[in-house]
């Protein structure tokens, strides 16, 4: 260990006044004495809780600390009282240190510097975090699970998944979480805020891990690879869905009717045709659906986006699934085969509709007249006709028919009278 300056020594004396009496105005250490001393000390003994005797207690909680400032300093958590402003953007804090490393958000300043890689730091907590990726330390045990951490804070916020507790609340639909990630990021369903940018297409993103996701399909990554059929994934959880394709694994089973599902948007899907609930709305025409993604689908007729281009031939679509059913179109191959008959298909939901004919299986059934179809297009024609809708008109004699071919035949009427 390295002798400590003379520099070095009276900043750190500076501190030790500063924590002894809050009413001492001492200047501020400058940024070569901050970078000098690697383990900064300075702002963690002051915005931390105090070690050793404690001798003053929170009159609302109970918790004891050393010292009258640094119990006022708690007592502003229960308070909400927060007296200490930005004079840049007005943002409020509850603790001068924690407006002291706020500060270095506008000013630029990183005065911790982590001495093997080189990188910088503007706070005490994410240089501590760093240094911990390089020394591999984990000091924090988990008494329940066995799982270590390297950091205490780590360790208290992996304990609520044990405990389950979930402190952090939302104002306004009053759900729950046990990350303050996690409530931020909920907050921006109500506040429609997505702060993150995609540099590369421009698309904008509520949360850090979601933009980093979709920035894996620009770059073509795929670090997650299949081991039975070498298939390449940019995500674990794709990985992992691809996987039950070669296990049979179907997790989800629907209760009324006991279909399974390997993957959670299928099940949801299927369990619609049941519920027939509709929640998602569109605020331009009011038509109702079932899915988010689907109301999504739909809104791109209003706007017109079609973001999916085909790099083969220029075409755009509105949405991925049917640029990938269009990318197929280019390929001459046919990858999925009926193993009974032999019929190939470009698609897998073809194939599984196809399957029907073999299995007789009918999973579309009408809660009006019991009558069951094994294509949800023939199921949707058999719905209308209960329900008496008139979609079709004839515009010689004015009739209306629910089905197009039903029209078409009553047309044959009269174009066969008019025959010579």
């Amino acid at each position: 260990m390295r002798p400590v300056a003379d520099g070095e020594k009276l900043f750190l004396w500076r501190e030790v006044l500063i924590l002894m009496d809050q009413s001492l105005l001492e200047p501020e250490p400058n940024s070569d004495q901050l970078l000098s001393y690697h383990s900064p000390v300075a702002e963690k003994s002051h915005c931390d809780t105090d070690t050793g005797r404690k001798s003053v207690t929170c009159d609302v909680c109970g918790k004891a600390f050393k010292g009258k400032s640094k119990m006022k300093e708690h007592h502003r958590t229960h308070t909400g009282e927060k007296p200490f402003a930005c004079e840049t953007c007005g943002k409020v804090f509850s603790q001068s240190c924690k407006l002291k490393v706020h500060m270095r958000t506008h000013t630029g300043e990183k005065p911790y510097l982590c001495n093997t890689c080189g990188k910088r730091f503007s706070d005490v907590s994410a240089f501590k975090k760093h240094t911990a990726t390089h020394t591999g330390e984990k000091l924090y045990t988990c008494t329940t699970c066995g799982k270590s951490f390297s950091q205490s804070g780590s360790l208290k916020v992996h304990m609520r998944t044990h405990t389950g507790e979930k402190p952090y609340l939302c104002n306004t639909c009053g759900k729950r979480y046990s990350r303050i990630s996690g409530l931020r990021n909920h907050m921006s369903i109500h506040t429609g805020e997505k702060p993150y940018v995609c540099n590369t297409c421009g698309k904008r993103f509520s949360d850090t891990s979601v933009l980093k996701r979709h920035a894996a399909i620009h770059k073509g990554e795929k670090p997650y690879s299949c081991e039975t059929c070498g298939n390449g994934f940019s995500r674990k959880d794709n990985l992992l869905l691809h996987m039950r394709i070669h296990t049979g694994d179907k997790p989800y089973i629907c209760n009324t009717c006991g279909k399974r599902f390997s993957d959670l948007p299928a099940f949801k899907s299927h369990t619609a045709i049941h519920t027939g609930e509709k929640p998602y709305s569109c605020p331009t025409c009011g038509k109702s659906f079932s899915y988010s993604k689907t109301l999504k689908v739909h809104m791109s007729s209003h706007t017109g986006e079609r973001p999916y281009l085909c790099n083969t031939c220029g075409k755009r679509f509105s949405v991925p699934t049917q640029l990938k059913r269009h990318i197929r179109t280019h390929k001459v191959e046919k990858l999925y085969s009926c193993e009974t008959c032999g019929k190939n298909f470009r698609q897998n939901h073809s194939l599984t509709v196809h399957m029907r004919t073999h299995t007789g299986e009918k999973p579309y059934l009408c809660n009006t007249c019991g009558k069951r179809f094994s294509h949800s297009a023939a199921f949707k024609r058999h719905k209308a006709t209960h329900a008496d809708e008139k979609l079709c008109s004839c515009n010689i004699c004015g009739n209306t028919f629910s089905q197009s071919s039903s029209l078409n035949d009553h047309i044959r009427i009269h174009t066969a009278n008019s025959d010579p």
